[in-house]
């Protein structure tokens, strides 16, 4: 399935009432989030251990199977001034990867200050440091996810 850039195919590329997964990548791990059909709320869900490209694509796969997944998005960080740098090259090299394994369409989400936002939350509901640095990956992965969704569906309520 191909990679999308842009929201409006990747709208049109999904399937109607099935759940998003959200992804954040990091050069260690991956943070996961996961979509209800309806594309109303982003939940943390896991952290991926990184590895080699085969072994996260795997666990990957073994922790969307379970759920209805429709489709992938990919948190694409962009640098301040809106450019692409190293890590935005890095996270499209993974997509490409991904999509020679997996059918489902792969749309892009600007995630700039994602990590920031998942932060702040994580300090105001006064999570220990040992607890933030276990689960701001994923819950920066709903960060971005909710972005995603929350224009989706804006876009479908309009169409």
């Amino acid at each position: 399935m191909p990679v999308y850039d842009a929201v409006e195919d990747f709208l049109a590329a999904l399937p109607p009432m099935r759940a998003l997964a959200g992804l954040d990548l990091g050069t260690a791990t991956i943070g996961v989030a996961v979509s209800d059909p309806l594309w109303c709320v982003a939940t943390p869900l896991d952290t991926i251990r990184r590895k080699k490209f085969g072994v996260d694509a795997d666990a990957l796969e073994a922790l969307l199977a379970s759920r209805d997944i429709g489709g992938l998005v990919l948190g694409l960080p962009r640098n301040m001034d809106g450019s692409e740098g190293p890590r935005a090259q890095s996270t499209r090299a993974f997509a490409r990867n991904l999509s020679a394994r997996t059918p489902l369409p792969i749309g892009f989400w600007d995630e700039r200050l994602s990590t920031v936002a998942a932060e702040r939350a994580l300090l105001e509901a006064d999570t220990t440091r040992k607890r933030r640095a276990e689960v701001i990956d994923h819950v920066a992965a709903s960060y971005i996810l909710q972005g995603a969704l929350d224009r989706l569906r804006h876009m479908k309520a309009n169409a």
